[in-house]
């Protein structure tokens, strides 16, 4: 991925808080990884405190003093939470417009009113790819699982024909595509360009979920036929004054913010040029922040002024979308408290010296580091944030095309196989009414084919850029 060397590599490693040798800090690595995969799957602990416990395990077991063990773990959540907590928090005022205001709802009936027969599976996908942008993984599946289940009951279709889509549309999503927290985490910690990475991130997405989704339902469906619950449709969220916003400027508010970093994205790579005037115009407003901020002023005119919504409406729906947010703020930041630990005691400078005897790719390692995560502990989020600190020093003197796709495999990775210790794998359980070894043969295989493809296409775009 790079021609640099070890040596020049490794000068920009800041000085480890530690002198243990590789080995000790393998050891620390493993030990540091195995608690908090302990915690979370046989003792319930929180992500946030289990993070928190491994990230001091693995500074004791690496021999670093206990005072500069909590430094690099405090400093490394300051500055992840300092880094993307705000884009999360409007990512979430954003989908919480859009589910209350009816938003969501205008998006679904408009495309499966277009949509018949053979086309609904590629309707689902396009109405949770289009829905999942803005929204969290399981609040896009509360919002999409009722839909998913009127389709299913009213055409008489095959449930896994439909969800799978749908299904496959969020996780894509949720994996690849900024603003979802494990895409940023990973851009911030390997300083990846924000829109090079989401254009990236959609090349890679459109066939990973035709395949994943549409392709892959047909087959989902032979293997799992079952009906619709009969506990099927919740009714569906009313507005003040009984109006939902219109499909085009709903969609239009969604898609603003990815518009404007694209927009930044093409602007850098075309004029390349930082005194030039629609440069620096592109940069502020295709800078996360003020594209996120900016959906979010204008979804309170398109989505909840045009539902009905009073003034005082409006705060109370941002109110409520901050609160759910804590536990995945606090998770993030201990993630990222995680992250720095590791580099700061060294792991990352180790990695760096035994990758030089590995003959494998640093995109295929990123990946593979993160799978491993991902079966540890069944979160991606976790996956992400730890597969991105051990291999944050890789990213030293790459492109910006480069660093990019090194934060793709990571994502990839970090979809792999979802079994039993992780809560997404019981909620579409739940959903679904499906049991234990119907879940895996669906929506498990399901995202094992999301890590495997995105992977390949990572590497293929590697080759031609």
């Amino acid at each position: 991925m790079t021609d640099l060397s070890v040596e020049m590599l490794a000068a920009a490693v800041p000085a480890p808080i530690t002198s243990a040798g590789n080995a000790q800090l393998g050891v620390a690595v493993l030990a540091g990884i195995a608690v908090i995969v302990l915690l979370i799957t046989r003792l319930k602990l929180h992500a946030f405190l289990a993070l928190t416990v491994g990230s001091l395990a693995l500074g004791a077991c690496a021999g670093a003093p206990l005072d500069k063990t909590v430094a690099s773990f405090t400093t490394g959540l300051g500055a992840t939470v300092a880094g993307v907590g705000v884009l999360i928090a409007l990512g979430a005022v954003l989908g919480r417009l859009l589910a209350d205001s009816g938003g969501a709802d205008e998006i679904v009936d408009t495309i499966l009113a277009k949509a018949q027969g053979r086309a609904m599976p590629w309707a689902m996908v396009l109405i949770a790819s289009v829905i999942g942008l803005p929204l969290f993984f399981e609040v896009g599946i509360v919002l999409l699982i009722p839909v998913v289940l009127l389709v299913a009951k009213r055409g008489s279709y095959s449930l896994m024909r439909i969800g799978v889509p749908a299904l496959a549309g969020l996780s894509v999503m949720h994996g690849l595509i900024p603003p979802h927290p494990g895409p940023l985490v990973a851009i911030d910690a390997l300083h990846a360009n924000l829109g090079i990475t989401l254009a990236l991130g959609v090349l890679v997405a459109i066939p990973t979920v035709v395949i994943a989704g549409p392709l892959f339902s047909r087959y989902a469906a032979r293997w799992v036929d079952i009906p619709a619950p009969e506990h099927a449709v919740p009714q569906r969220p009313t507005t003040d004054s009984g109006h939902r916003p219109r499909f085009g400027a709903t969609v239009f508010t969604v898609l603003l913010p990815v518009a404007l970093m694209l927009m930044k994205a093409l602007v850098d790579i075309v004029v390349d040029d930082r005194e030039n005037e629609v440069q620096r115009v592109t940069d502020i407003a295709g800078s996360p922040l003020i594209a996120l901020l900016a959906a979010v002023l204008v979804g309170m005119f398109t989505l909840g002024r045009a539902a009905g919504f009073t003034r005082a409406r409006l705060a109370t729906t941002v109110e409520k979308s901050l609160a759910p947010i804590a536990g995945i703020l606090l998770i993030v930041g201990a993630g990222g408290g995680f992250k720095q630990t590791l580099i700061d005691a060294g792991v990352g400078q180790m990695i760096l010296e035994l990758s030089t005897d590995w003959s494998v790719p640093t995109l295929l390692l990123a990946w593979l580091i993160a799978v491993a995560i991902r079966l540890a502990t069944g979160s991606a989020t976790v996956a992400t944030i730890s597969a991105a600190g051990l291999v944050a020093p890789l990213a030293a003197g790459m492109t910006s095309t480069e660093t990019a796709l090194l934060v793709l495999a990571i994502g990839a990775g970090s979809l792999f196989f979802s079994h039993v210790n992780d809560a997404g794998f019981w909620l579409v359980k739940e959903y679904f009414g499906m049991t234990v070894g119907q879940t895996l043969k669906t929506w498990s295989v399901m995202e094992t084919i999301i890590s495997v493809c995105g992977l390949g296409f990572v590497l293929l775009l590697s080759l031609l850029l």
